[in-house]
């Protein structure tokens, strides 16, 4: 399918750098079918059904930006996934001045050596030292905020906390899974009450989610890998929500995308351990998910194929329209949209 088909023109205006405060504040867009109701995040559990279950991401962002120095060369990392416990793969800025074997100076007394250079260019970093690569991060990295949030302000003391989810606790993303980013205790105990079940996975984000499409058509684009993980009694819980009848919502395109590489063909979603690469386009045949709480995408971009697959690309164009001419706000920091597909 032609990437151009998944274009649209957004207003820089309409990019958050901030999020709503409270978190729930924020405005949420409601795609029922094809019908559109402008509502508030706080108003989700109106809009779900006891018996319901939301599927979070509990991955916790670690400070993967980092900057340093090969000699007089200035070099940039963003990590993008662990290899092991001293290395990682990582996107570099200004690879033009790094060859493999040569040791960068990310200050604060770290250190890593260009250990091998892969075919999409991106470099596999091992760490000098004894001390955990975490412990190394938090002393020399900052929050690798999106490249539309961080063009135009530089990263401070809130993105610490503005950018991790109240339910990260699993060290290893380079990305938030922001639609979880609305959620506060107050939202999820009125979701309780309303009958509304939560589970949570991990799939840690990787910085892939940042590249632009390239290709002209979606049939040539390479996703990047990302590792997951659903546990066995998750995995039971979640079948036996719908074996009773209720919807299985995923909260973010990440939960959706993990879970939908777990599901078997009848739907059934299996325990899963491992790296996934799974890239949703129109025509593809959901089978875990019944429906999508998430933000607000960027043109062109996977993540937009994604929900055009789930809610129809005639319709998803006519909603971000919607959400374009009555001011939401875009991205990361940005509103939400709840998608309830037609079944």
């Amino acid at each position: 399918m032609r990437v151009d088909a998944f274009d649209f023109e957004l207003p820089n205006e309409r990019i958050a750098l901030r999020p709503a405060r409270p978190r729930d504040a924020a405005r949420m867009l409601v795609v029922d079918g094809g019908a559109m109701v402008d509502a508030g995040v706080g108003d989700l559990p109106k809009w779900l059904r006891p018996g319901d279950c939301l599927v979070f991401n509990d991955t916790r962002v670690i400070p993967a930006q980092l900057e340093g120095r090969r000699g007089d060369a200035k070099i940039g990392a963003t990590l993008h996934k662990r290899i092991d416990l001293r290395r990682w793969q990582a996107f570099v800025r200004n690879a033009k001045r790094l060859r493999v074997g040569e040791s960068v100076d990310f200050g604060a007394g770290v250190e890593a050596v260009a250990e091998e250079r892969l075919a999409d260019g991106s470099f596999i970093l091992a760490f000098a030292g004894d001390e955990p690569v975490e412990v190394l991060l938090e002393r020399a990295g900052t929050m690798p905020l999106p490249p539309y949030i961080a063009g135009k302000r530089a990263t401070d003391e809130d993105d610490r906390s503005d950018y991790q989810t109240m339910f990260a606790r699993e060290d290893g993303a380079v990305a938030a899974p922001t639609a979880a980013l609305h959620f506060t205790p107050g939202l999820l105990a009125a979701l309780a009450a309303a009958g509304v079940a939560s589970e949570t996975l991990t799939l840690h984000v990787g910085a892939g989610t940042f590249l632009p499409v390239k290709a002209d058509d979606t049939d040539d684009h390479v996703m990047h890998a990302e590792w997951g993980r659903i546990e066995a009694d998750t995995a039971a819980r979640l079948n036996a929500v719908r074996a009773a009848g209720g919807r299985v919502i995923a909260v973010g395109t990440t939960s959706l995308r993990l879970l939908e590489s777990a599901a078997e063909d009848d739907g059934t979603i299996a325990p899963f351990a491992g790296d996934t690469a799974i890239f949703i386009t129109p025509g593809y045949r959901f089978r875990a998910i019944d429906g999508l709480m998430t933000n607000f995408h960027l043109p062109r971009s996977t993540l937009f194929m994604l929900v055009s697959a789930l809610m129809g690309l005639d319709v998803m164009q006519s909603a971000y329209a919607h959400a374009i001419g009555e001011g939401y706000r875009f991205y990361s920091y940005g509103d939400a949209s709840l998608l309830l597909p037609k079944r």
